[in-house]
């Protein structure tokens, strides 16, 4: 069998391109690891000013390696501007300030850890050394002069945490977290964040104060979780709080505490619909005096009202005045948190002129509450309860207050009732009634209000009817 000419001509080829390859490989003399190196002036000032602030370091490798970037000062003192950093083969450049890693000088302390630092005046002996995977490292020196470059440190002489645990969750205790930072200079980058486990940040936005920027002074922080913002804090943990500061030359500062998140979360409660087919069950019950309360004292509680399948179909209720009009709702807190709440028991009767707060139960920022309101109302929601029982709600003492508050567990339904002792017909007759969920100082979410909305018929005590 005959092997055609193409193939033969096409082997020999292929072997002449080998053999003068690997001749060229032997004769060749090996390229030194370090091409070049230097910086492009013999001395910088760094401090600012614009003039010789900044030099630019090149150098060239031809093959990969682990290259480290050393100044040594004239007592001997050794300071890194890179240290051991894996570079492949390649030409590079990088700008030098006079700044490398952070250092301490003798017999000095400073707040906080200095992570990159000026070095101080004076004549350096530069040096890249670069080490391959395999073979000798290779070195090349030379000389650089800074001078005018004695510069103050990015002092933060304040880092302060507090609380160092806080339950992001808006029940209006430990929600928020308040971290200041006074910074000695004015500086061009001033950060604070959140780091986590696995290291991801999480930034920490400046309060809007009078002082600008970085300028020198105090700064405050105020970190949430986010949650103001609608989304779900961190999950439950321990984080590092992270302040960095930074001069215009380089220099950089890092302070660093510690922050627990505790029961943290999102809040998310609803009125439910009762059985009987409604959001809310009224009924008119004649008053007794036994159910006066007032700032004084509680009166007796109404007991739990019946649920009347015929109130579903009702679209008005008839109300004698000196009656009360009595509610029936459901609450669902149906989030993963628990949430609080303050405020009369349910039971409670009110007055048709009273407020929780002539009660001497006051709003309590972050409490949920249960509200009615009627069109002729003295304000949106006078007449407010706790949403849930005692029995269903669980007691928690905060140990930094001292304070005891109640919470509903979260996956957790719980009924609430009360009535209104109408004394007075108003000016609008009939009028409408309906029911709210508040989150005191936060919001009644449009799902949460004009609940269970019936209309009420005050009836005068001669039995005339007093229409609008």
């Amino acid at each position: 069998m005959r092997i055609p000419v193409a193939v033969t001509l096409a082997a020999a080829a292929a072997g002449v391109i080998l053999v003068s390859l690997v001749g060229w490989l032997i004769l060749r003399p090996p390229l030194p690891l370090i091409l070049a190196a230097g910086f492009d002036r013999a001395a910088i000032s760094p401090n600012a000013d614009g003039a010789d602030d900044i030099a630019v370091f090149s150098y060239s490798l031809s093959r990969p390696a682990v290259i480290s970037l050393s100044l040594t000062g004239e007592a001997g003192r050794i300071f890194y501007f890179r240290q051991a950093q894996p570079r492949a083969d390649d030409d590079y450049s990088v700008l030098f300030s006079g700044v490398v890693d952070g250092f301490l000088r003798e017999g000095e302390s400073v707040y906080g850890q200095i992570e990159r630092r000026l070095i101080p005046n004076g004549a350096y002996t530069w040096r890249l050394e670069a080490t391959p995977d395999t073979g000798a490292t290779a070195a090349v020196s030379g000389q650089l002069l800074v001078e005018q470059g004695d510069t103050p440190l990015p002092i933060m002489s304040e880092f302060k945490i507090a609380p160092d645990v806080f339950s992001p969750n808006q029940d209006g205790v430990a929600d928020r977290v308040s971290i200041n930072v006074y910074l000695e200079k004015d500086v061009e980058r001033l950060d604070v964040y959140l780091e986590g486990p696995d290291g991801a940040r999480i930034p920490i936005s400046a309060r809007v104060e009078e002082r600008q920027y970085g300028e020198a002074g105090r700064h405050r922080f105020d970190y949430e979780g986010g949650i103001d913002l609608g989304v779900d804090p961190p999950p439950d943990g321990v984080y590092r709080v992270i302040a960095l500061a930074q001069d215009k030359v380089g220099q950089r500062l890092r302070r660093e505490g510690q922050l627990a998140i505790e029961i943290g979360g999102k809040p998310y409660a609803e009125i439910k619909p009762q059985a009987i087919g409604v959001d809310v069950a009224f009924a008119v019950q004649p008053y007794d005096e036994r159910y006066r309360s007032s700032e004084a004292g509680m009166g007796d509680l109404l007991p739990l009202p019946d649920d009347t399948a015929a109130l579903a179909n009702s679209q008005q209720i008839t109300l004698p005045l000196g009656h009360m009009l009595v509610f029936r709702l459901t609450v669902d807190n149906y989030g993963d948190v628990p949430i609080r709440t303050s405020g009369p028991p349910p039971g409670v009767v009110y007055h048709q002129d009273q407020l929780a707060g002539s009660l001497g139960l006051f709003d309590e920022s972050g409490a949920w509450r249960v509200g009615i309101q009627c069109e002729t109302s003295m304000g949106s929601f006078p007449y407010r309860w706790a949403i849930a029982a005692n029995h269903d709600l669980v007691a928690v003492k905060d140990e930094v207050s001292g304070n005891t508050y109640r919470y509903l567990p979260p996956k957790t339904r719980a009924q609430v009732w009360g009535a209104i002792h109408f004394t007075e017909a108003k000016e609008r007759n009939p009028q409408n009634c309906w029911a709210g969920l508040i989150h005191e100082d936060v919001a009644i979410s449009l799902r949460n209000n004009h609940v269970g909305l019936r209309s009420i018929m005050i009836v005068d005590p001669g039995g005339a009817l007093r229409d609008e």
